[in-house]
């Protein structure tokens, strides 16, 4: 029985160097999902790490009010848990590739904003901070801050789903995520490794069969995230 739908992700775009003041930055679009990166270095680190001869890499994440249907309030004095959980994934997600140690006692900042909300904000904001990574080290290296590349692996993520039709799809918009029975973001390297794989039943729960479908229509359609990255990063 065949199971994937579609493995094509939606268009995917990387406009790099959008913002003058960032070290790196790019807008990454996914389909109608738009979300602005920006990339700042700054030359400590939290305590937690001083003294220890690493660096840090953190994200923060944004819905800006008018990126979805209804206009959404600021969190300006506390964050929501969906905030947190998602800030925290991109961090990861950045750590995760980066050798600390070759970055020295330095942190380099990843801000996600969230511009126009159409399924997929937090898998097309880890995909657009890896190149806003990229850029921001390319120029730490070409300052000479940096001797060496601290970045081990690509990056990229993307949401697989499985729609009320028992059909996996890959790169799900608003309408296919808000309906879909399974829903999963998997995070993963341009050599087959996997950073995280987030898989939620949403209706009925889903057999081994369909979680082997979904991580191998996720393998496929990730190439074409790679491809887009290593387009814009001249790679």
């Amino acid at each position: 029985m065949t199971l994937i739908q579609r493995t094509e992700p939606r268009q995917i775009s990387f406009t790099p160097n959008i913002n003058p003041y960032a070290a790196g930055s790019v807008i990454a679009e996914f389909g109608n999902t738009k979300v602005h990166i920006t990339a700042s270095v700054e030359e400590s680190v939290p305590p937690f790490l001083k003294g220890k001869g690493q660096g840090w890499v953190t994200g923060e994440y944004n819905m800006l009010p008018s990126a979805t249907h209804t206009r959404s309030h600021r969190e300006r004095s506390k964050v929501s848990g969906r905030t947190q959980e998602i800030q925290r994934l991109i961090g990861r997600s950045l750590r995760s590739i980066i050798d600390l140690e070759k970055l020295g006692e330095r942190s380099i900042l990843i801000d996600c904003d969230v511009l126009v909300a159409d399924g997929g904000t937090r898998t097309t904001s880890i995909s657009g901070a890896y190149v806003a990574l990229e850029i921001a080290v390319k120029k730490l290296m070409n300052e000479g801050k940096l001797s060496e590349n601290p970045i081990r692996e690509q990056l990229g993520a993307l949401s697989i789903g499985i729609n009320k039709e028992g059909k996996i799809i890959a790169d799900l918009n608003y309408i296919e995520d808000s309906s879909c029975e399974t829903d999963m973001n998997v995070v993963m390297t341009s050599t087959g490794k996997f950073v995280e794989v987030q898989g939620t039943a949403e209706g009925h729960p889903f057999s081994r069969e369909q979680f082997n479908a979904l991580i191998d229509c996720a393998e496929v359609a990730m190439k074409r995230v790679f491809e887009a990255q290593n387009k814009v990063l001249g790679k």
